[in-house]
């Protein structure tokens, strides 16, 4: 068995063009700073799904804005990599948002704010028994001083 599939190296190349080709050929003032955080392919190479992140905006409204541009500019950038990447059929290219780094911030600070919320309720817990281990006159161990 293959340790990496096909798909998967051809994915990981597209990922790498579109990347670069995103940031440097695309020149339309909409779009804004676009990242490419994965790519799949489907197994017949007929199709690859991008989902992209944008730097610092998260408004619904600017996202739809910019997966337009993208998916307005896929005909040239599938040509851009048909001339870069050796293959028969170029997949078609598709867009889409990212939302697990936005999803990512909102559970951690759903987590910090429990974290922070839980600490108030620890140290007055912990006061009471931190007196107890002072008047005791044996060691941590059990034994007596």
């Amino acid at each position: 068995m293959r340790e990496f599939k096909r798909t998967d190296r051809v994915a990981d190349q597209l990922q790498q063009e579109l990347a670069v080709l995103i940031q440097r050929e695309i020149k339309d003032p909409r779009l804004g700073m676009v990242t490419v955080s994965s790519v799949t392919v489907s197994r017949d190479l007929g199709y690859a799904d991008i989902y992209v992140t944008l730097l610092g905006e998260n408004d619904p409204a600017r996202v739809k804005e910019n997966l337009a541009v993208l998916k307005r500019a896929a005909g040239f950038l599938r040509s851009q990599i048909a001339r870069r990447i050796k293959l028969r059929h170029v997949p078609e290219l598709r867009f889409h948002y990212d939302e697990s780094v936005v999803r990512g911030h909102k559970l951690s600070a759903l987590i910090d704010e429990a974290v922070a919320s839980n600490r108030p309720q620890e140290s007055d817990e912990a006061a009471p028994q931190d007196e107890a281990r002072e008047s005791d006159p044996r060691k941590e161990d059990g034994e007596p001083r």
